[in-house]
């Protein structure tokens, strides 16, 4: 099983994080007890802007949640289109080449769900096996693609395609001042990102290139479902995210991670390229705590957060993106890609160059 392309997408507004605290303040207005208090928590994040779904004066006018919806429909289409085309692309494949279609997102929900509407706006095959998942936020582009490879390790001479499309700008809450929408506002962004998983047969007959899937592992930690989700009302969706994840993290990642290489033969010391979600700066320094990891190990991770911000599911595709296009590893390298997120959980997936 390989990765055989990856492709991503953007709204064409993006704005500097400076523009976008000073927006935020004003859209908040008289409900923040402290407008600095901004300031002083988006510059300590690090960024350098984010792209948004729309303008920023547009958010004034989506009063429901129904409205943001729509938005975020018309917005995933495009930028998922996008998004798959250009792994298709890179893939070297077609459109029709795809037998299965995995979408994720926790941003917006629509039925016929958004791979059901690309079927028919990118005439892909009437008998393509589709599976939108909702629910998995931030780790849901590794989990996906552990599920794609289950499914092109049945059907060895197929290809699946997974894309993740995250508008968490429709989600912003204007009624809500506490600390996590406040960190949510400031650390979160819109794009789309999508990559190829073909099977072993596929792969040998097109000639296709791309990291190997060797194992993947689920970690599920059991009564941890108050750390991160949503609260979902007639508002729409308000963020969840308890202080104490980072501590979650440092607490058993490490050993998650020794356990599951260790069942491969393998330890960390063996890893020469860690492939981890964009979660924040607290959540890559507790992961690289947790990993004993050296502050360069995660440079891809830390460069795709700074240029987009946090984008849940698919943060984990843009850096797989910019080590596969960028910082190339050597052949045979093993890379350890990983994400995280509601439930509370861990995704894994062993790669080899």
């Amino acid at each position: 099983m390989k990765i055989a392309g990856v492709g991503s997408a953007f709204p064409k507004h993006y704005y500097p994080q400076d523009v976008l605290t000073t927006a935020l303040k004003a859209y908040w207005g008289e409900r923040l007890n402290s407008p600095q208090l901004l300031d002083r928590l988006y510059s300590r994040m690090g960024l350098e802007g984010r792209f948004l779904s729309l303008p920023l004066d547009a958010y004034y006018h989506l009063d429901t949640w129904g409205q943001a919806n729509s938005v975020w429909i018309e917005t995933a289409l495009e930028l998922g289109q996008t998004a798959i085309c250009g792994a298709l692309t890179h893939a070297g494949l077609s459109a029709r080449d795809l037998d299965a279609l995995f979408f994720t997102s926790v941003t917006g929900i629509s039925s016929p769900s958004v791979d059901a509407r690309l079927v028919n706006r990118m005439g892909l095959s009437p008998n393509i096996r589709r599976t939108p998942i909702f629910g998995l936020g931030c780790v849901a582009g590794a989990a996906g693609i552990a599920r794609a490879a289950d499914y092109v390790r049945a059907y060895p001479n197929q290809a699946a395609a997974l894309l993740c499309v995250e508008l968490c700008s429709l989600t912003l809450q204007r009624e809500d001042v506490s600390m996590a929408n406040l960190i949510s506002a400031g650390l979160f962004g819109d794009g789309a990102a999508a990559v190829i998983v073909c099977g072993s047969e596929k792969a040998e007959a097109c000639g296709l290139q791309g990291p190997e899937i060797l194992a993947t592992q689920s970690v599920f930690y059991p009564d941890t479902e108050h750390i991160m989700g949503w609260d979902i009302s007639e508002r729409g969706f308000k963020i969840v995210l308890a202080a104490e994840l980072p501590d979650l993290i440092e607490g058993h990642f490490g050993h998650d991670v020794d356990s599951f290489l260790l069942a491969m033969n393998l330890h960390r010391s063996d890893i020469g390229s860690w492939i981890l979600h964009t979660g924040g700066p607290k959540v890559l320094d507790a992961t690289a705590h947790a990993l004993g990891l050296p502050g360069e190990a995660l440079d891809a991770s830390w460069h795709c957060l700074r240029k987009t911000g946090n984008l849940s599911s698919a943060s984990v595709l843009l850096v797989f993106e910019e080590v596969s296009r960028r910082r190339r590893p050597a052949t045979g390298t093993y890379s350890l890609l990983a994400a995280m997120g509601p439930g509370f959980c861990a995704e894994l997936v062993l790669l080899r160059w």
